[in-house]
């Protein structure tokens, strides 16, 4: 993915509202982020296991929609299916921007009966990160976010984005 606008999302939920992040970065030559984009939205649906994406996905696009670059991969908080057949978040963030920008999702945390991921271990964590992928070949996806900067489990651009939805990153007002 040389010279590719990559943007990660993340959302936090708060008591009374949800702030979605998004950062679009690049990582030819290097690493280096573009732009960040937040937006304030009402309090989010009750999390349903198995259904995390109807919670989820509203916001992701909700910040989506204020993104002003032209974005080549899209890097979501989740697993892409949760077994062969049943969507999951990025599956459905891949169907809602119509099929055009792939997909790739990691999780952290292991969804019972997912199928169709790739263990990435990164640093000296021995706790891997569960990557898909959609419109991306599996191992060229797991190879992405095993390289990103970073030297723990996490990589630093999802760190970043995480912190921003939890309002820690004041360097950017909400729109």
């Amino acid at each position: 993915m040389k010279n590719a606008k990559i943007a990660c999302f993340d959302v936090y939920y708060y008591k009374d509202y949800t702030r979605a992040s998004g950062i679009v970065f690049e990582i030819v030559p290097s690493e280096r982020i573009v732009s960040k984009y937040c937006k304030m939205m009402g309090a989010a649906s009750q999390y349903i296991s198995g259904a995390f994406y109807k919670r989820e996905l509203p916001c992701l696009l909700g910040v989506y929609k204020g993104i002003k670059e032209n974005i080549d991969l899209i890097i979501v908080d989740g697993f892409v299916f949760l077994d062969g057949s049943k969507k999951g978040l990025g599956a459905y963030f891949f169907e809602a921007l119509g099929r055009k920008i792939p997909v790739i999702g990691v999780a952290k945390t292991f969804f019972r009966g997912c199928g169709d991921y790739t263990k990435v271990y990164r640093g000296k964590s021995s706790k891997p990160l569960y990557v898909s992928s959609i419109g991306i070949d599996q191992n060229s996806a797991a190879e992405l976010i095993r390289g990103l900067r970073g030297g723990g489990r996490i990589p630093e651009i999802l760190r970043k984005v995480d912190r921003l939805s939890r309002n820690e990153d004041m360097s950017l007002p909400p729109y």
